[in-house]
Formats: structure tokens, C-alpha cells, sequence
């Protein structure tokens, strides 16, 4: 079975070498049947040669990849084209792996039991974070469900996960209006065609010893950062699932129930002490912000659609016959 890592990358280049040097030790059953392919989103930096000098050094498990067209999902979207693998697995360019982590991620996918599969993803072994923040989720970007391989009922990281190739050829590729690019950080590409997968009845396992470690670069923890992380990520839920649909009272597009969330929080912001009970009170604050402005966005775009739409019919009802 052949095996592709796709890896995408936008001007990273230091901490891409990182990555690949990591990658380039893997240890696998079969040794000469997977590959890394290193996209590189436009990059204006040292990328393309720190890539091609990996390509150089393991000319039978490397290959460089160029996607001018700017964002993450076309970056990937142009990775699945061109690998040849028959399972695709992902990471990001400020990972580092251990020895057996494509071995034992891809393991269960030979049969075709499981459609996909996603890995632990944890801090770099020196970070120490601080006391207002939680390890779990937002822009530290880790995953882990314990020790014990299970079934997957969520979205597995996409800095740690692999699926058969069909799966892609089945369900479609990821979407382009998500994923981060340069003047955006809505995300959520990984998690849109994760549960796309889940949503038709598709079988993701989790497994534990596939293990990646995770950069945490001093710039993300700070308060800033991680609220405009949520904020941003509360916009692709919305865009991803769209308003919910059992939402009976809309004002300009928004349900009434995120206004009296915005309310409760900011109240609880307001009487909490605690440091780490005000951060968090606040971070809901945030994400609720995050909902109304994609609610309103989404429903003011599609008010412009439908004029457009009817100006179109309107038109044509009224051109003269010959």
C-alpha cells in the first residue's frame, strides 16, 4: 500500500525543515512505500530550496509541489491530485513526528473497515503553558482522546489524520471558502470534510500511538491571540453548518438566543474575580461575537442573491419578443 504525506506550507521555512527531518526518519513496515509531497502555497521565502534539498537527500520519498493559487484548501486540494498514494495522511509544517506515527495512523486503513484516522497531538515537550489557558483546543492546535483506540464520533485534527484516497473521490475535496490564507484565519477545512465523512455513516478510529508534537510558538499565547482564534473559529462553525435550524426568531439574520447568550457572559464577565473565570467568560463572549457576524454575513449575502436573482427574472419577463 502505497502511502502519501501531504504537507502544505506557506513561508515557514525554517520550521519546515524541522518537520521534514522528522518525517524523513520514519520507520515503516514496508520502507519504500510512502513519500512526502511538500506544497508550497506561494511562499516568498527560502521554502522551495529548504523543500528541494529534501528532495535532493531522499529523491524516493520527497517531491515538491508548487499552488500559486493563495489559501490552505487549494494548497491541499492540489496536494490530493498529485499524490499517489493510495492512503493520504496530513500534517502541518510545525509538527514533528515520531518514528512509527505513519505506521501506526495508517495501519487500519489497509482494509476497508475504517475510512479514515486521526492521531494525538501534543505540545512540544518543553512548552509549560499558563495558568488562564487550557491545553485543549484553540490555537495550540492539540488532540488527544487518552491511550485507548477507540471509534472516532468527531473531527480529527488536520495536522494528524489520513484517509483512503477514495474517500476523497467519493465525498469531494476540501472547501475552498475555508481554511487559512493570507488576511484570514477561518478554518475549519479539516473538520467540514471529517464530518462530511461521519455525516454519511464513514468510520474514523482514533488512534493513540500515532503521535505528533505540536509547535507553540510564543506569539499564540497571549490573551489577543487566542480570542481572535475563537472568534475566527466560531465564524467557520456557522459558515460550516450554517444557523441552526430549529431557530425560530431571527433578527437581520441572527438568532435572538446569541444576543441573550452575549448578555449572560458579559455579565458573568463583569462579577467574575478569578482571572481564569473572567478569560474565560470573556472567550464566550468572543465566540458568541463570532456567530452574529457570520449569522448576519451569511444572511445579508443571501439577500443579495435572491435580489440579483429576481432583478435577473425580472428582466427577461419584460425583454420584447422579436
Amino acid at each position: 500500500m502505497k502511502i502519501s504525506i501531504i504537507l502544505c506550507t506557506y513561508n515557514r521555512c525554517q520550521k519546515l525543515s524541522k518537520a521534514l527531518e522528522s518525517t524523513a526518519a520514519l520507520r515503516l513496515v514496508e520502507p519504500d512505500e510512502w513519500e512526502v509531497l511538500v506544497v508550497d502555497n506561494n511562499s516568498s521565502d527560502q521554502t522551495r530550496q529548504v523543500a528541494e534539498g529534501f528532495c535532493r537527500r531522499y529523491p524516493n520519498h520527497f517531491r515538491y509541489l508548487f499552488e500559486s493559487n493563495q489559501g490552505k484548501s487549494y494548497a491541499l486540494n492540489a496536494g490530493i491530485r498529485e499524490a499517489r498514494g493510495d492512503v493520504l495522511a496530513f500534517i502541518d509544517d510545525d509538527v514533528t513526528v515520531e518514528l512509527t506515527w505513519l505506521q501506526n495512523l495508517t495501519a487500519s486503513l489497509h482494509g476497508r473497515g475504517w475510512a479514515g484516522a486521526g492521531g494525538r497531538v501534543l505540545p512540544q515537550r518543553t512548552f509549560v503553558p499558563p495558568r488562564w489557558l487550557s491545553l485543549e483546543g484553540g490555537p495550540f492546535g492539540l488532540f488527544d482522546r487518552g491511550t485507548v483506540a477507540s471509534e472516532l464520533k468527531e473531527a480529527p485534527l488536520g495536522n494528524n489524520m489520513a484517509f483512503r484516497r477514495e474517500m476523497f473521490e467519493k465525498y469531494g475535496d476540501f472547501r475552498t471558502d475555508l481554511g487559512p490564507r493570507p488576511g484570514s484565519e477561518i478554518r475549519g477545512e479539516d473538520s467540514a470534510f471529517a464530518n462530511r465523512l461521519l455525516a454519511a455513516g464513514e468510520r474514523l478510529r482514533y488512534e493513540p500511538s500515532a503521535v505528533v508534537y505540536h509547535e507553540v510558538p510564543d506569539c499564540r499565547v497571549h490573551k489577543e491571540y487566542f480570542l481572535d482564534w475563537w472568534f475566527d473559529k466560531a465564524r467557520s462553525e456557522i459558515r460550516i453548518s450554517g444557523v441552526p435550524a430549529c431557530t425560530k426568531w431571527l433578527v437581520r439574520g441572527i438568532p435572538l438566543a446569541y444576543f441573550r447568550r452575549l448578555i449572560v457572559w458579559t455579565l458573568r464577565w463583569v462579577i467574575s474575580i478569578k482571572p481564569s473565570r473572567r478569560f474565560y467568560c470573556k472567550l464566550q463572549m468572543w465566540v458568541v461575537m463570532g456567530y452574529i457576524q457570520e449569522s448576519y454575513r451569511q444572511s445579508y449575502e443571501g439577500k443579495l442573491k435572491k435580489e440579483k436573482e429576481s432583478n435577473q427574472q425580472s428582466a427577461v419577463s419584460v425583454e420584447p419578443k422579436s
